[in-house]
Order: C-alpha cells, then sequence, then structure tokens
C-alpha cells in the first residue's frame, strides 16, 4: 500500500497500526489489513518483533481469506506487486531489507 499519512506518506509500505484495547497484536494485525486494503485475512506466524524508535512492530504472517482489494483509510493505493518490482518503488525506510531479514523475500 502506498501511505496515504505521516509517517511515510507517498512511500509504499505494508498494512499496520496501533492495539486497540483488548486487542492481541493478531487481532490487531487482521483489522488494520482490512481497513487499509479491503482484504480478509487469516493471521498465521508472528515472524519478527522489531522496534522502530519508539514503536514496536510485530509482523505476522497472513493469507488472504476474502475481501476485495481496495484502497482504505490510510492508504492512497494498494496492489500486488512481485519482489523484484519492489526495488523500483519507493518503499519506507529499512522494510526490505527486514522483510529479507524474515525471509518473506
Amino acid at each position: 500500500m502506498r501511505r496515504g499519512h505521516a509517517p511515510g506518506r507517498g512511500k509504499w509500505s505494508l498494512p499496520g497500526g496501533r492495539i486497540e484495547v483488548g486487542e492481541t497484536g493478531a487481532e490487531a494485525a487482521e483489522r488494520e489489513v482490512f481497513e487499509e486494503t479491503g482484504l480478509r485475512v487469516e493471521v498465521g506466524q508472528l515472524l519478527a518483533t522489531v522496534t522502530l524508535g519508539r514503536y514496536v512492530v510485530e509482523d505476522f504472517a497472513a493469507t488472504v481469506i476474502g475481501g476485495t482489494l481496495s484502497a482504505g483509510d490510510d492508504a492512497d493505493e494498494v496492489r500486488w506487486c512481485l519482489p523484484e518490482e519492489m526495488r523500483r518503488l519507493p518503499m519506507t525506510a529499512g522494510l526490505v531489507d527486514e522483510l529479507r531479514r524474515m525471509g518473506a523475500l
């Protein structure tokens, strides 16, 4: 998704956001993916926990199980792309390196 708001406005990234009161990290991931992309996902294994400044980010594997891909509340644009296409997109800082480190690329 191309971010529509700060931080990283105009850069391509993955869906994400804050955990709401009473949610687990996995539940927040499921909700955020739907809000930002229109896709329903089944959240799987926690792949990594990363500290980025004052934020703690939990990265999960997920499988699309429904919905329709469309830009949601924090996204200007959403799309599927191959790993080699990511190199040509302006990505949020460190995302490609982190995806490689987790074995997702």
